[in-house]
């Protein structure tokens, strides 16, 4: 990979190039992983409108580069199907009278997903001791204790998180 910048023309041409040169591969590829078509049909979209966003210009590894992209893009992919999972197997506890309307659990999943992102935005530490703090509850000393750092770091990271939830209200 090269870090010279491309032009737009040039970039889109190289792309176009990728695509019908490798399309096929990484779909393949992805359908076998996922045993659904759908899906595989999808994520290699997903590689590919990522891949023309980006601002590489020449591929040295083609199927290397496509199959580490498409795999961030799976893995983001996994961890939403698995919170859509916990979600939803949550709501099956409920009783009917207090399951949320079709509207409310998309508006829900949304914004599961919105929070995901923000946390998967964090640096590891920040992201698990504000996880400590929200989803277990610990206190900071005990969360400081855990990760084997001073308490003045777990409040720095807890203001870093509250800070990154805060644009997503905004």
């Amino acid at each position: 990979m090269s870090d010279a910048l491309p032009s737009a023309d040039s970039h889109l041409r190289t792309v176009e190039a990728l695509y019908s040169g490798h399309h096929g591969w990484l779909y393949a590829r992805l359908r076998k992983r996922l045993g659904n078509a759908l899906d595989a049909a999808d994520l290699a979209q997903d590689t590919f409108t990522r891949i023309l966003a980006s601002k590489v210009a020449v591929f040295d590894n083609p199927r290397a580069y496509l199959n580490c992209v498409a795999g961030g893009i799976l893995a983001n992919w996994c961890q939403r199907k698995s919170l859509e999972r916990a979600y939803l197997t949550a709501l099956a506890q409920l009783p009917v009278p207090e399951a949320p309307s079709p509207e409310q659990r998309l508006l829900v999943l949304e914004t599961l997903h919105e929070i995901d992102a923000m946390l998967d935005a964090l640096p590891a530490v920040v992201r698990r001791t504000f996880l400590l703090s929200q989803l277990n509850g610990m206190k900071y000393a005990e969360i400081a204790e855990q990760l084997g750092v001073s308490l003045i770091s777990v409040k720095r990271y807890m203001k870093q998180a509250f800070l990154q939830c805060l644009t997503l209200v905004e």
